[in-house]
């Protein structure tokens, strides 16, 4: 029983913290995540950011204009410039947004990290679940 109980509690946290959610109408930290996606160039980057939004694996990707990088590839110290992508959705979207990301993009091994939405305009934040279809 309880080793039964402590396989479970994650499953009825969660389950418990969507039921409170929807009672109250509050946010569930964590729900919603940003994701970091480099770049090589605006092109890439505008094609990668279309082709998320119309796998509806985003609500929003903004792209940020170029930036400066310091790197070790293979060993040696590297400097670019990229484009930076942040793109806003569903925590629960992130290993497919993930997969697919590496799938077109041309980097051997390209940055995508994310980071949960701790708190934020609780509009803007229902927005996002609106605008990203669940699993």
């Amino acid at each position: 029983v309880v080793v039964l109980s402590l396989l479970m509690y994650p499953v009825l946290r969660s389950l418990a913290l969507q039921l409170h959610s929807a009672v109250t109408g509050s946010y569930i930290s964590g729900t919603h995540s940003i994701a970091f996606i480099n770049c090589l160039n605006e092109q890439i980057a505008k094609d990668i950011a279309r082709a998320i939004m119309d796998k509806k694996l985003a609500a929003c990707v903004n792209i940020l204009p170029k930036s400066s990088a310091l790197y070790f590839w293979k060993g040696e110290l590297e400097e670019s410039t990229e484009i930076l992508l942040l793109v806003k959705t569903r925590t629960s979207k992130i290993g497919e947004l993930s997969n697919y990301v590496r799938s077109i993009h041309p980097f051997e091994i390209p940055e995508i990290i994310s980071l949960p939405i701790d708190q934020g305009n609780p509009l803007y934040l229902k927005w996002i679940e609106d605008s990203v279809p669940r699993d």
